[in-house]
């Protein structure tokens, strides 16, 4: 497709200017910059909502407004509910003929990388840099027949289906795995020698006076110093020295990346020379970490490492002697991250620090019980999961870059 075949986007699509009036729709979004609607956070009370904008199934929503800054535009396509309300600042319009444009189509092409640079190229107005509304309009985008739309359409909409479903068992396997963590390690239900419920069965239990309860006879308490074979803190390498991060020898994982997941990859990367120069450890696979700081909810969230990896400064890095008592440990910390998180808070500091973090008691099983715990196979399947919507992801991404050549777009899997 050449680019006479292209169209201009202001010729395909109308503004939308539908008010609230009677206060009928009471469902409020917001608009994030991953081209999302969300639940909006706004504070509303004393607000009046007969302003507020109506925007219907298959309508799409936008900001103009700071798309330099952002380095994104933030628009999205209304596909979960029939009808909502958005704030009055955003531009909401639809397509004009569905039988010449696909609006999922139009949403496609708003989804790719270059749409968000050619959209940041074209904002004005300072730091933040707004987007001209008549800008947009005269961008162009390859209209195919309205078959082959529809064909492109389906073909990406199996991807994201498929990575949906992926992420649904993932955090089915997690909401299952905590459930049995608690099952077996708090409320010391784990199955005894005849498969039975241990302490619901008889199961002997013993007054510990360092928790002043009763835990099952023969398992202990630790410290996560004592139960760890190391734990470290990374470090960031000087980022004004180009050769620590010109090459991609080693990923350097944030904490902003852990997000209670597996991880087997990193958004940056550093170079043999940074790992020789600079204080930072190349971590086993298996080593569990936490965030110690983050921006929003990021401190006390786990991460679970299945490639060697660095760190920046805001983890703690813990390595286990096998993959038993890091599944363990991971679980542990997702079940009672709320606890953790508050110890901080109570103890006066903003955030984790490592020697908090250390001190954290572990009731530690008999090794006949920890060797039979099932996170290792949950944590296996999860990073298979995990690997394979990394691959659709990419898959997905390739989609969106060959929309500027349509012929090519259609891949015969």
């Amino acid at each position: 497709m050449t680019r006479a075949n292209y169209r201009r986007i202001g010729d395909y699509i109308k503004l939308v200017d539908e008010r609230n009036s009677d206060l009928r729709v009471d469902l409020l979004l917001g608009l994030s910059v991953d081209k999302k609607f969300i639940p909006s956070v706004a504070n509303t009370v004393g607000t009046n909502m007969k302003n507020y904008k109506i925007i219907r199934k298959n309508q799409f929503a936008c900001s103009t407004m700071q798309v330099r800054r952002d380095k994104k535009m933030p628009i999205a396509i209304l596909k979960d509910f029939e009808e909502a309300i958005i704030s009055q600042a955003y531009p909401v319009f639809q397509v004009v003929d569905e039988s010449l444009l696909d609006p999922d189509y139009l949403m496609m092409w708003f989804s790719r990388k270059e749409f968000d640079r050619q959209a940041t190229f074209h904002a004005v107005g300072g730091v933040r840099g707004s987007l001209e509304w008549e800008d947009f309009l005269d961008f162009t985008l390859p209209i195919p027949s309205i078959e082959k739309q529809r064909e492109i359409v389906k073909e990406y909409n199996t991807v994201t289906n498929r990575i949906k479903l992926n992420e649904q068992i993932n955090q089915k396997l997690e909401e299952t795995a905590q459930a049995l963590y608690k099952h077996w390690f708090v409320d010391f239900e784990f199955p005894n020698k005849e498969g039975k419920p241990y302490k619901s069965s008889g199961g002997k239990m013993v007054y510990n006076e360092e928790l002043d309860k009763e835990i099952p006879e023969g398992w202990d308490v630790k410290k996560i110093s004592d139960f760890t074979l190391k734990m470290k803190s990374g470090s960031t390498p000087n980022r004004s020295t180009n050769e620590f991060w010109s090459s991609n020898d080693h990923p350097w994982i944030k904490t902003g990346e852990l997000k209670n997941s597996v991880l087997i990859n990193s958004e940056e990367y550093i170079s043999e020379l940074a790992l020789k120069k600079c204080p930072v450890t190349l971590l086993p696979i298996n080593t569990v970490l936490v965030a110690m700081y983050g921006q929003g909810d990021t401190k006390g969230q786990v991460g679970y490492l299945k490639i060697p990896a660095t760190t920046n400064q805001a983890c703690c890095a813990m390595i286990c002697n096998d993959e038993f008592q890091a599944t363990f440990l991971y679980y542990h910390l997702r079940v009672n991250r709320d606890e953790i998180v508050s110890v901080a808070i109570g103890g006066a500091q903003p955030n984790l620090s490592k020697e908090i973090i250390e001190n954290i008691k572990l009731v530690i099983p008999e090794d006949k019980v920890m060797s039979k715990h099932p996170f290792v196979k949950i944590m296996k399947h999860r990073e298979n999961l995990t690997i394979e919507n990394n691959a659709l992801t990419e898959f997905r991404i390739m989609l969106l870059s060959k929309m500027s050549k349509v012929e090519e777009v259609i891949i015969n899997n």
